[in-house]
């Protein structure tokens, strides 16, 4: 089968759609399909022109401008409109690479996957930019796609946007690579947190702000603490001057970006891996803490988050409220503290991503999908 993946961001781009995108790729070229992926040049530094990276065709075309953190991509429609496929799979929230894939998949007559992630909001001007997006633009897209993957339950029900579009949609989650994050023979940091997200604007949701509040109760209770923040971003002056506000200095460290082939050994040092997510509406599945628990890390985050639900049930971490320091706080406390349960926690965690994400579970699903629309 011949797929063509279509996002704003392709690795060596980091992000959770762009790891999605990558990694999904990665698994239908391992089942045998062709996969090309169009996208733009955005967060790289790849200029514009075809490459292959383990057996994915990437074509790369240049973006004039941003939009909120979409780049406009002006040859992207007449790209869509020439490059063979049999399938078209777009991402969502990233509008404008999402709409034209699918204005194009339905003229052509394609079959056009759209895999929903969360909706799209803004802050500032962008929260008008959303709206306006949202209320004369996104209707006809969903209307376009073939098929809507949703990666989590909650959002059928939550989403307003999603609703009316409910006999087309699919609920498949993400999935995680078990055999490149998994437990290593190394000794953990003793009482350390990692916290790892893009540190900008766009993501603040992440709950980086709401972690660095918690952290002087925690610093009352647990010696030698010590939390590791991974991501690079504009905002990063900004998290310097909270952590010198907060006497946090000794306690907080900040590694910039961490390499792919370095995550691992990351999510393996750490006690326990920290995602304090504060908006329903941006924060999708939380591909991170599968990445966490895949290598055997216990976990911490909010209810909001799509694998919150299955990290309770399987006791695998702990859930809190969105922006509760107090809750997130006694949390940390309780998992670097009883040092038993944590080790407990991450054994089952490692076992849920096994028996229930791993890419092959998951892509099987989506390769079915694509079977069904063909």
């Amino acid at each position: 089968m011949k797929i063509v993946q279509v996002h704003s961001a392709f690795y060596p781009a980091i992000g959770g759609v762009a790891n999605y995108v990558h990694s999904l790729s990665s698994e239908m070229v391992k089942r045998g399909n062709e996969v090309s992926v169009v996208t733009s040049t955005l967060y790289t530094n790849k200029e514009p022109g075809i490459e292959e990276t383990g057996g994915i065709r990437v074509k790369r075309v240049k973006h004039l401008f941003k939009i909120g953190g979409t780049p406009v991509i002006p040859n992207l429609y007449s790209e869509l409109r020439r490059i063979d496929a049999d399938i078209i799979h777009a991402h969502l929230p990233t509008p404008y690479t999402a709409d034209i894939a699918c204005y194009v998949a339905r003229k052509r007559n394609i079959p056009c996957v759209l895999t929903y992630h969360n909706d799209i909001v803004g802050r500032g001007i962008n929260k008008y930019i959303a709206a306006a997006y949202n209320h004369l633009v996104l209707k006809k897209t969903l209307s376009d796609a073939s098929a809507i993957i949703s990666t989590q339950q909650r959002y059928l029900k939550m989403s307003p946007y999603l609703k009316r579009f409910s006999q087309k949609i699919a609920v498949i989650p993400c999935g995680v690579d078990t055999e490149r994050f998994k437990p290593l023979p190394l000794k953990k940091d003793e009482n350390s947190i990692f916290f790892l997200s893009m540190l900008n604007r766009y993501h603040r949701y992440k709950g980086l702000d709401c972690l660095l509040e918690a952290l002087p109760q925690v610093k009352m209770k647990v010696k030698n603490l010590k939390l590791v923040v991974g991501g690079e971003g504009e905002w990063l002056g900004y998290y310097r001057q909270r952590v010198e506000a907060l006497g946090l200095k000794e306690e907080v460290e900040f590694h910039g970006f961490i390499p792919d082939d370095s995550l691992a050994e990351y999510y393996n040092r750490c006690s326990v891996f920290v995602l304090p997510s504060i908006s329903s509406s941006q924060e999708g599945f939380g591909m991170v803490l599968l990445e966490a628990l895949a290598c055997g890390t216990p976990v911490i985050t909010t209810d909001i988050v799509g694998v919150a639900v299955d990290i309770k049930d399987s006791h695998t971490g702990t859930i809190v409220q969105p922006e509760d320091t107090g809750a997130m706080a006694d949390a940390i406390i309780r998992l670097l503290v009883d040092k038993k349960s944590a080790v407990e926690m991450g054994r089952r965690g490692r076992k849920l991503v096994e028996d229930k994400y791993g890419w092959g579970r998951v892509g099987a699903e989506v390769l079915k999908l694509y079977g069904e629309l063909r």
